[in-house]
């Protein structure tokens, strides 16, 4: 096993580093002006416990929260205090078993569940475990997350890839998760008629997550035409570009002139007060609408509007349970997530790799980060 564990740590606001256990360890330092500076530190290999699994980690999506923390330390109640490794999008290589593990073997490749409970709570014992307040979370204060070479996690939070399911893929069911979750809270199924909210990668895990439980009409909204032009690929059955100085009841009406009627379902991943405010509008009598995206800690809603018309309001906070559908919807085939991937970057080039997903050079959706040489861990090529 090599000894090297190079780490992308976020020691701080525009403070990320990379660091390692070698005896003169490369290390970078995003600023405010984006320079990089020489810097030392160790970090060490994990040792496992007997019920977890010892990782070399693969592939490492950047997810939007890793962005925010990296601009602005906090994202609502979850402050970063201390140093933490960054990303929770992942996938890796199993290279050693704590003793309790059977589910496993050594060189099994496995999507990461960056999320452990307690276990022991009424949350968890409700499997409601994404709402224990002693949830271990990946890249979220004060816990470390996986973008390192090797990384320890309970085994029954790893799930193992067939051989045709890419590592990518892998790490993409983190993303897909949140859509499964948000299409379940909505109560998507078939013949609903589904507004979402937002085209960015949760947006467009959510839409195909939408068309693979049978929803008849997708209308997902946006900023960006670019984006909206990759929604229509992946399924959408309408699209509509946004204005920043339309008023949601405007909107509205452009939603129902768009569907031709009201859709049942609507759902929120922007997390602007803006589209809260237009999924209530738009959404029929007695639909839903649901929250995923977080914005502001206090919005300003249309209560009396959803009150007197019975829109039912839920909230999403990652996922539960979902892991399981995620990974069936790809292995089948049901559902491609390949397309969302638009930039591939080694983990030295972690400097590069955050600043297209921040600013979205080049059209980005989801920048995925190699710990190991691109391809070396599947069958077929991404």
């Amino acid at each position: 096993m090599a000894k090297d564990n190079l780490t992308a740590v976020l020691h701080g606001i525009e403070d990320l580093r990379l660091v390692s256990q070698a005896r003169f360890p490369k290390s970078i330092q995003m600023t405010s002006n984006h320079c990089i500076s020489s810097l030392q530190e160790q970090r060490p290999i994990p040792q496992i416990n007997d019920d977890e699994v010892l990782i070399a980690m693969d592939s490492v999506g950047i997810c939007g929260s890793d962005v925010h923390y990296l601009a602005h330390g906090r994202i609502g109640d979850f402050i970063l205090t201390k140093p933490m490794v960054i990303g929770h999008e992942s996938s890796g290589v199993v290279t050693k078993l704590g003793k309790k593990v059977t589910s496993l073997k050594v060189g099994d490749r496995v999507a990461i569940e960056p999320g452990v409970p307690c276990r022991y709570c009424d949350h968890c014992k409700q499997g409601k475990y994404n709402l224990c307040a002693g949830m271990v979370f990946c890249a979220t204060p004060p816990y470390d997350g996986n973008l390192t070479r090797y990384y320890k996690h309970p085994a029954d939070f790893c799930f193992k890839l067939p051989d045709h399911v890419t590592m990518e893929e892998g790490a993409l069911l983190e993303p897909l998760s949140v859509g499964v979750h948000a299409c379940r809270r909505a109560e998507v199924t078939l013949g609903s008629k589904v507004l979402i909210l937002g085209a960015g990668p949760i947006g467009l895990v959510t839409l195909l997550a939408a068309k693979s439980m049978g929803a008849s009409e997708i209308l997902i909204t946006d900023l960006l035409q670019q984006r909206l032009d990759v929604a229509k690929e992946l399924g959408a059955t309408h699209t509509l570009l946004l204005k920043k100085d339309q008023s949601a009841e405007e909107t509205a009406d452009l939603v129902r002139k768009t569907l031709c009627g009201e859709p049942d379902k609507s759902i929120d991943c922007c997390g602007a007060e803006s589209s809260a405010r237009l999924a209530i509008f738009a959404t029929r009598s007695g639909g839903v609408v649901v929250v995923v995206g977080m914005g502001a800690p206090e919005v300003k809603l249309p209560m009396i509007n959803a009150l007197a018309r019975e829109v039912d309001i839920r909230g999403v906070f990652r996922y539960c349970n979902d892991y399981a559908a995620a990974l069936a919807l790809v292995s089948s085939g049901k559902v491609n997530v390949k397309r969302l991937v638009t930039h591939h970057f080694s983990i030295e080039d972690t400097d590069k790799a955050f600043e297209t997903s921040r600013k979205g050079l080049g059209g980005a959706i989801k920048v995925m980060i190699h710990v190991q040489p691109r391809d070396t861990n599947n069958s077929c090529k991404f």
